[in-house]
């Protein structure tokens, strides 16, 4: 298993601190707690950090054992995703924020005719916003990412793979595709969306093992 540098820095600071609370590793890495929060999630459920209840994390060192990790491997993506949030790429930024605050998304999928052309996040919003740029005038076409520069999953993948993309790559979700040929070219259509929500609700599910 690759690890992250952060979460390499995590492993060594609950290994000098034990136990540590959540709260002290987002104060020593200078991040919030929500963004440790797929971290630390991945290291539970690999066996590498044991949470103890009102308490902290200590060093487990059990990585690939037991049952929560065949769990998280044996998760396909179909079981976890959520239904695509997408606009178009006429699609003015003003209208396309209102529309993000309304679904309760940290991101949207651009499409056309039901197949992925780009995405465009909270941050992409904040930057133009910033700019004293008219966003009632301004489509999405102009500040979302394109392919290829797109990370996206299959809805046969496997949970753990889909965690370990966002946490790599520092993105809030991920879209769910499936590959068309049509007239000769590949073309990806959405069909779902993974994000650290759905990855958090995962980790929930794990408390009803046995």
């Amino acid at each position: 298993m690759k690890l992250s540098s952060r979460q390499k820095k995590i492993i060594n600071l609950v290994k000098e601190n034990p136990p540590v609370t959540s709260e002290a590793l987002a104060s020593m890495l200078g991040v919030t707690r929500a963004a440790l929060r797929p971290d630390l999630a991945v290291l539970t459920m690999t066996g590498i950090l044991e949470a103890k209840p009102k308490v902290g994390y200590v060093y487990a060192d059990k990585p690939f054992r037991g049952l929560v990790y065949d769990y998280i491997i044996n998760t396909k993506v179909k079981d976890i995703m959520s239904k695509p949030v997408s606009v178009t790429e006429e699609t003015m930024v003003y209208d396309a924020i209102v529309y993000l605050f309304l679904n309760d998304v940290g991101s949207l999928t651009v499409e056309s005719q039901g197949f992925l052309i780009g995405t465009v996040s909270r941050k992409d919003f904040l930057k133009i916003a910033m700019g004293g740029t008219d966003i009632h005038k301004v489509p999405i076409g102009v500040i979302m990412t394109r392919m290829p520069n797109i990370i996206t999953v299959s809805p046969e993948e496997n949970a753990y793979d889909v965690a370990k993309k966002i946490i790599e790559h520092e993105i809030d979700s991920i879209p769910v595709v499936e590959k068309e040929i049509i007239q000769g070219k590949e073309q990806l259509k959405i069909v779902g969306k993974v994000s650290k929500t759905n990855i958090t609700r995962l980790f929930l599910r794990l408390s009803d093992l046995k």
